[in-house]
């Protein structure tokens, strides 16, 4: 009787394995498409860019990504859903599983790079490995796409600025009104999204009985990461305040002696 019943349901176990594995190879397959095309996209800049430096090419290719993944995360957080704050655990759609896979290729691709190019700190390479571990988390569940693609959409908010300070410096307009307003930006974005909304969106993470437990523990993790990137924020906001605020006062005092003496006080 026993044999009987597994003979039975041996064909529908064997289904199942099957339709999984299928499954397991066409996300394997979007990731590697996805690997591909940002490697190319980075070779044709290089050749566009071939009198800049390599990593002039590699932040061109982050700087798309990131405009990319921003529109893309935005459109399914706010209109395709399901909302990330009242929804976390719930299963993927495919919209969300197409925007994983291509960025799951583009933080492979990346890490990569500053391997190679060994340009990036431990933390940096951390929060590129817990990106990619929580991206295949999601895939190879099914699920928690949508509390993933909120933290994707958190995370990359920031990336066109960041980029855009790094190209400013590059070009020698940092120094400028411009710099300060990419700067400010930054920071606040960082600060109000990254360290506020993430805040609430780990507590409802937390709260909610349907995401598992690991995947909690990798929310954790990512948001501990943006702590420690905010410190280094906020030391260099103050470092750059505290020098614009000396210059200014240097400033005032000679505006003020020039005013008042008709010539510069020497030392």
């Amino acid at each position: 009787m026993t044999q009987c019943c597994f003979l039975r349901v041996h064909p529908l176990f064997f289904w199942f394995w099957s339709f999984h594995r299928r499954m397991a190879l066409a996300l394997c397959l979007q990731a590697l498409c996805s690997l591909g095309g940002w490697l190319s996209l980075y070779i044709s800049f290089c050749r566009l860019n071939n009198h800049r430096s390599y990593e002039w090419s590699c932040r061109l290719v982050t700087f798309t990504h990131g405009v990319l993944s921003i529109g893309l995360s935005a459109y399914i957080g706010f209109i395709d859903g399901p909302w990330p704050f009242t929804h976390p655990g719930s299963p993927n759609t495919p919209l969300q599983v197409h925007v994983l896979c291509l960025t799951l290729g583009y933080f492979i691709f990346d890490l990569g790079w500053c391997i190679y190019f060994q340009s990036e700190g431990a933390l940096m390479l951390a929060h590129h490995t817990l990106s990619i571990l929580g991206i295949i988390m999601a895939l190879v569940l099914g699920e928690s796409g949508t509390e993933v693609n909120a933290v994707l959409f958190g995370s990359e908010i920031t990336n066109p600025l960041l980029q855009m300070r790094w190209f400013l410096r590059e070009t020698g307009h940092y120094h400028s009104f411009t710099g300060d307003v990419v700067d400010f930006l930054f920071a606040a974005l960082f600060t109000g999204v990254r360290i506020g909304i993430g805040a609430h969106l780990l507590f409802c993470e937390m709260v909610s009985p349907k995401p598992r437990w690991f995947v909690k523990v990798g929310g954790v993790a990512m948001y501990a990461v943006s702590w420690c990137f905010m410190f280094s924020i906020w030391r260099f906001a103050w470092r750059k305040s505290s020098k614009k605020y000396h210059t200014w006062r240097s400033r005032r005092s000679e505006e003020w002696q020039l005013k008042h003496n008709g010539h510069l006080k020497t030392h």
